[in-house]
């Protein structure tokens, strides 16, 4: 990711979305070419020169100090998630190489048997990194999403599925807000590692498969997806309305456990238990398995066909 050209790109759109009604800039009568505010109103807010916040918006911010850059986030009224991603950038020295993709991400066994437990109790619920490769899936999520698990490594991301895969619109009954959120999730992921060579590429493989995504990454929003409710129209048990939590872990801060619940008493539970059912009758019988026969009746079988 060219951080220069990320940084002109982001500071630009900010400006242009931020009118001067809001930012209280005097407009005076006068004809407005562009949308939003001009650099020179936006370095006074800023309490900077024109001359220096054009740089900086150019991508030449050679050593550029937080206290600029906070009343830089002020004045463009940023929220949480964009100022971080505002730093990240600004603060970024391009490295000699990108960071080749490490070893694959492991969940631990205790997490997974969290998964286990909120199954039991009706939750779906998943794991998953920053940039939405699916790291461990319980029966429920599976049954409610899609089957991660059969599918290739690659294959397993969030955001391939959503904009990728067809089933996905038919799944979420309001897909445009939720894939318009994901590339505001997967865009701040890429301000916080900007050397990740597979966020690189799945970034670049959205941009060229998707108009949607293409565009979506044109806007430079940012976002950070802590809670909140999803729609579901599941082709087996019909519409749900959902809630998820996104709970980060302390040992493995590149980690995200996603839980799903439902009002209780609502068709929403009904659904989820009647697909927890659908499921658990779908799964093939298992196998009793196969136990070695005690020696002696080794012997005699041997003994008989003489």
């Amino acid at each position: 990711m060219d951080h220069n050209a990320e940084l002109s790109e982001f500071l630009r759109t900010r400006r242009a979305r931020l009118s001067p009604e809001e930012a209280g800039v005097p407009v005076n009568g006068t004809p407005r070419r562009v949308p939003g505010l001009r650099r020179e109103e936006l370095a006074r807010l800023a309490g900077v020169s024109t001359d220096y916040y054009t740089r900086l918006e150019q991508g030449r911010h050679l050593n550029v100090s937080e206290t600029v850059l906070d009343a830089v986030a002020r004045a463009l009224r940023l929220n949480p998630a964009e100022r971080t991603y505002l730093f990240e950038l600004a603060r970024h020295r391009p490295r000699a190489a990108r960071k080749r993709p490490g070893r694959p991400q492991r969940v631990r066994p205790e997490v997974r048997t969290v998964l286990d437990v909120l199954d039991a109790g009706g939750s779906p619920a998943f794991v998953l990194n920053g940039q939405g490769d699916m790291l461990a899936t319980n029966r429920l999520a599976r049954a409610l999403i899609t089957d991660f698990d059969a599918l290739p490594h690659r294959e397993r991301n969030m955001a391939r599925f959503m904009f990728l895969d067809g089933a996905a619109r038919e799944l979420y009954r309001d897909w445009e807000k939720y894939a318009s959120e994901m590339v505001a999730s997967l865009r701040l992921a890429a301000g916080r590692d900007p050397d990740d060579r597979r966020l690189s590429e799945l970034v670049g493989e959205l941009t060229i498969k998707s108009p949607e995504f293409r565009a979506w990454w044109a806007d430079h929003d940012v976002r950070e997806k802590t809670s909140g409710v999803k729609l579901y129209h599941h082709p087996v048990v019909g519409d749900m309305t959902l809630r998820y939590e996104n709970v980060a872990f302390i040992g493995d801060p590149d980690q995200t456990m996603c839980i799903y619940t439902a009002e209780a008493g609502s068709p929403s539970e009904a659904a989820l238990r009647l697909l927890a059912s659908w499921t658990a009758e779908a799964r093939p019988e298992a196998q009793p398995e196969a136990r070695p026969e005690p020696e002696a009746n080794m012997r005699s079988k041997r003994d008989h066909h003489r």
